[in-house]
């Protein structure tokens, strides 16, 4: 749910702060007040367009922020975080709690920057956000169920887990029946190049079985090249270490070893004289062995560097160069070459399109597409009483909203082909009296009637929803009385299952309020400024006395709204 908004030099806010709490908010306040900046401030926060003229006058720079919990007890909600996560990972968000924090500045030259807990992110990623964050109604679009697919969407969260459950199954043989086609189709097209490129693969791999290539083989044989090239220096110097440490052809006592070996003895009959001439005994002796070893192991060099040369320089080039020429080819480095042809032979057999590779494939396509009709019709039935579940439900809805004589009708019709999500084409309709014909809803509803629609439609599709927050902008225009009671009580009603917030300016919805938010305003010279108080119950009642009469202080205006407010507690 949204926590709070922070608003500075927007339109005619200078610079307010708003809490927001669970159950249900009411905004209002005159007109002109700036009530709709409030929802111009969230539209700003979650992805809208930003506005250089929005900048409040005299000021160079306007800047949102919200804070945002995002908790998972709610029916979906956990799936809608775990979105929300992914979302922010793939941008390279950190949100290791349930806190998000989005915040938008607009500059005077039109330049717009946005960042979520800190970290510069795109509009667009606040948009994707804003689409699991908030639902919004207003007068000037309606936001939500606009395109086929929403519709869609909305009736199969409707019909719940039975439908789900289907509808991954058929998503799973659908996604399988597309890929089979598509191989089936490359395996049946284009069928020269097909073969020109079965015919090259054949090639490289007989090439690649002659060469037989190792891995590391090229660096192996690099490195023997260098010393076949310099073998005789590297002999003379080895062997001139190795007489150095250990030989007897020049002269007594004058290698290493044996020197070594006579300063030791030299030390060991004086060791009990002075204990201290121990230690560099000790030390002699190791330095000996490992002299001793170094001496071994230059002559195992030299007698490897006379093993060396039993390939001649020659045939060594030549190998490389055959490396090398098979590296160019293929467009590889050297040790990819021994996996080369295991790799061609994947795409040989892919590239078969003998009679029985492609008999076995179209079998396997039609049993799948038996498959995925079977799961179709099956999406098609729970859709279809799903439908008129729904499509009675928010029908008695609008009957308490002043649309008694208005149907709402669902209709599920026949694609006559298999898509992604069935074969279903599903419409959300409006009948606006008895006998008439149904309509799509925005060509049927004037604006105040579309936002009470989409109120009884968000009342009856709660239980499953997943946005943690609804926000209703004049979902009242145009209507009083005891019509505007049950508005407030249905939105009531909502609220109990998710946060919704309403801009009113009817006192007989804001009696339902959880919490009364009012945008006041003042006049300094020729500016208008606005702020967003947080009413207690007394300043709530003398609002509410001001919405019914206009008068805040009439006493008969504030008994009504006191009776309004007792009203709201005991139905809501």
């Amino acid at each position: 749910m949204i926590e709070e908004i922070s608003i500075s030099d927007l339109g005619v806010i200078g610079d307010a702060k708003l809490g927001f709490s669970k159950g249900l908010t009411v905004l209002t306040g005159e007109t002109g007040a700036g009530k709709t900046m409030v929802l111009s401030a969230l539209g700003l926060l979650l992805g809208s367009r930003a506005d250089a003229s929005a900048i409040r006058r005299g000021s160079n720079q306007a800047f949102v922020e919200g804070r945002w919990y995002l908790e998972s007890t709610r029916p979906g909600s956990r799936e809608n975080l775990d979105s929300i996560r992914e979302a922010l990972d793939n941008a390279g968000v950190a949100f290791d709690s349930a806190e998000l924090i989005l915040n938008r500045s607009i500059s005077s030259e039109g330049r717009s920057k946005a960042a979520a807990n800190g970290r510069a992110v795109p509009a667009s990623l606040a948009a994707e956000l804003g689409e699991r964050l908030v639902v919004v109604h207003g007068q000037a679009d309606q936001l939500r169920l606009k395109s086929s697919s929403a519709q869609r969407e909305a009736l199969d969260q409707f019909a719940g887990e039975s439908l789900a459950k289907v509808r991954s199954q058929y998503e799973n043989v659908f996604s399988e029946l597309n890929q089979k086609k598509l191989r089936l189709e490359a395996l049946t097209s284009d069928s020269a190049a097909r073969s020109a490129e079965i015919a090259e693969l054949r090639l490289a791999i007989a090439d690649l079985e002659k060469a037989d290539p190792k891995e590391g083989e090229y660096s192996a044989l690099s490195e023997l090249a260098e010393r076949l090239g310099n073998l005789e220096s590297l002999r003379s110097g080895a062997l001139a270490a190795h007489e150095a440490l250990s030989s007897s052809e020049i002269g007594e006592n004058s290698d290493a070893v044996l020197l070594v070996g006579v300063a030791r003895k030299a030390l060991e009959p004086l060791i009990g004289m002075d204990s201290r001439l121990g230690d560099f005994a000790d030390r002699l002796r190791e330095v000996g062995y490992q002299l001793s070893d170094l001496a071994r192991e230059l002559s195992n060099y030299v007698s490897n560097l006379d093993s060396d040369s039993e390939q001649t320089l020659e045939s060594i080039q030549e190998r490389r160069s055959l490396l090398n020429s098979l590296s160019r080819r293929f467009a590889c480095e050297h040790d990819e070459l021994p996996g080369l042809g295991e790799r061609f032979a994947r795409r040989l057999l892919e590239l078969d399109n003998s009679d029985e590779v492609l008999d076995t494939l179209r079998g396997e396509i039609s049993q799948l597409e038996v498959e995925a009709s079977a799961l179709a019709g099956e999406m098609t039935a729970l859709r279809k009483a799903a439908a008129a579940e729904l499509a009675e439900e928010v029908t008695a809805e609008l009957a308490g909203l002043a649309m008694d004589n208005s149907r709402l009708v669902v209709q599920v019709d026949s694609l006559g082909q298999l898509r992604p999500h069935g074969s279903d084409d599903i419409s959300i309709l409006l009948a606006n009296s008895a006998g008439s014909e149904a309509r799509p809803v925005a060509k049927s509803a004037s604006g105040g009637e579309l936002s009470r629609i989409m109120l009884a439609i968000e009342v009856v599709l709660a239980k499953n929803e997943q946005a943690p927050t609804f926000i209703f902008d004049e979902v009242d225009a145009g209507i009083g009385g005891s019509t505007a009671i049950e508005i407030g009580r249905r939105l009531a009603r909502l609220s109990k299952s998710a946060q919704v917030i309403v801009v009113t300016h009817l006192a007989q919805v804001a009696a339902f309020a959880d919490k009364h938010l009012k945008v006041s305003k003042t006049h300094a010279g020729d500016i208008t400024s606005s702020d967003v108080i947080d009413l207690d119950e007394e300043s709530r009642l003398t609002e509410l006395a001001r919405m019914l009469s206009g008068l805040s202080e009439s006493l008969s205006a504030r008994e009504s709204a006191l009776e309004l407010i007792n009203l709201a507690r005991r139905t809501s």
